[in-house]
């Protein structure tokens, strides 16, 4: 395994889903859709899943989550920063829990149910459980305090939730698995690291001017 090739990875695939988060997240919670559930189902679930294939590195999901929660910390826009950056981290560690004990190529995903059976319940799972983690643990930041009560009472309402992200994962994971053939490692490196390290800091530079720019309006 080429660690520096991971490494450009984890900041490439992350900054890629920071970006989503920052960038297109509020622009889907503006059209009236469920910003939340596309976000994991789509964009979260999706760019693990392809550095999953492309890379065959447990562990590389979490690094993505961290830096995709770092780059939301910078953009103070699009609801609870905190909330969203603690959802994200979770989302990476319970991918990482549920992928952890399949074999680096997946080839106990035999067939389209399969895939499609993983694909449901890695997004409901990561979308509930980041939406339940956010409740616990941003109270506890914040000054608001946790209500154990409240929070109970709000727990059918978030199961419920996870019904839109479990459906976009059910489409998005089949579909994936067509990237599941090339070879991230034979990409010469001439080509890999500028290409990687231009789309990283394209990410963080629009995220952060466009922060700038809104805060200045």
């Amino acid at each position: 395994m080429d660690k520096m090739k991971l490494f450009f990875g984890i900041i490439l695939f992350g900054s890629i889903w920071g970006f989503s988060e920052c960038i297109i997240g509020p622009s889907i919670s503006d059209a009236g859709l469920p910003s939340g559930a596309i976000m994991t189902g789509f964009f979260a679930i999706g760019l693990m899943m392809i550095s999953r294939l492309l890379f065959r590195q447990r562990g590389m999901q979490l690094g993505m989550g961290m830096i995709a929660g770092l780059l939301r910390l910078f953009n103070p826009f699009g609801g609870c920063v905190i909330c969203s950056a603690i959802a994200i981290a979770t989302e990476a560690l319970i991918f990482e829990v549920i992928f952890y004990n399949l074999s680096f190529d997946l080839k106990e995903l035999k067939n389209l149910t399969m895939k499609t059976s993983i694909g449901v319940i890695s997004s409901y799972c990561c979308y509930v459980g980041g939406y339940i983690v956010t409740q616990i643990l941003t109270p506890m930041v914040s000054t608001a305090g946790f209500n154990v009560l409240n929070f109970i009472q709000f727990i059918p309402q978030i199961l419920s939730r996870g019904l839109p992200a479990a459906l976009i994962g059910a489409l998005i994971i089949p579909s994936i698995f067509l990237l599941k053939n090339i070879d991230i490692y034979s990409i010469k490196d001439r080509i890999y690291y500028p290409t990687a390290s231009a789309v990283s800091v394209f990410c963080w530079l629009f995220v952060i001017i466009n922060s700038l720019i809104l805060v200045g309006s």
